[in-house]
């Protein structure tokens, strides 16, 4: 299962590359539209999730970073201990590791998150992100899709009726 680390790695280096290329190119806060309903705006983001905690002291830099390392280390162990028919599973959670470990490489190196991509509605907003949360997003909806049926898509059988 170890082989899933590379997917891990694609993610880290494309957030990364992405997050230096907006940083390059864009200022902050100032929106460059690309479509109807998305701009590019570089923002930073001291909190975690959709800015949660980002207008406290500086505390949570750490307190997120901590966290983040303690679930990869756990992601690691657990993809390590993975079957080898758990395919899904292990690109869910490869895809997780790589976007936590993208965004603590920003929390270390600039006490924030690079986020650069919006989509919007009118005046409304979604929260800015960046690869690293698409990643984390995406190896989420995998992973609980894998929770209902199982890693090749098709329902666990290995759950019955009587499980719950």
């Amino acid at each position: 299962m170890k082989k899933w680390f590379w997917v891990s790695l694609i993610v880290i280096v494309l957030d990364q590359l992405t997050k230096h290329i907006a940083t390059e190119n864009l200022v902050l806060f100032r929106p460059v539209e690309i479509m109807p309903l998305f701009n590019l705006t570089l923002m930073h983001n001291t909190g975690a999730a959709f800015s949660f905690l980002s207008d406290q002291g500086g505390w949570q830099r750490w307190f997120f970073t901590v966290i983040a390392i303690g679930v990869s280390v756990a992601l690691v162990i657990w993809i390590i201990k993975l079957e080898k028919g758990e395919r899904l599973q292990a690109l869910s959670l490869a895809m997780i590791l790589g976007g936590a470990i993208g965004n603590v490489i920003d929390r270390v190196r600039f006490g924030y998150v690079v986020d650069f991509l919006d989509f919007y509605w009118g005046d409304a907003h979604f929260p800015a992100f960046n690869i690293a949360d698409s990643a984390i997003s995406v190896g989420a909806v995998l992973l609980i899709l894998t929770s209902f049926f199982g890693s090749e898509g098709k329902p666990d059988s290995s759950k019955s009726s009587s499980d719950s």
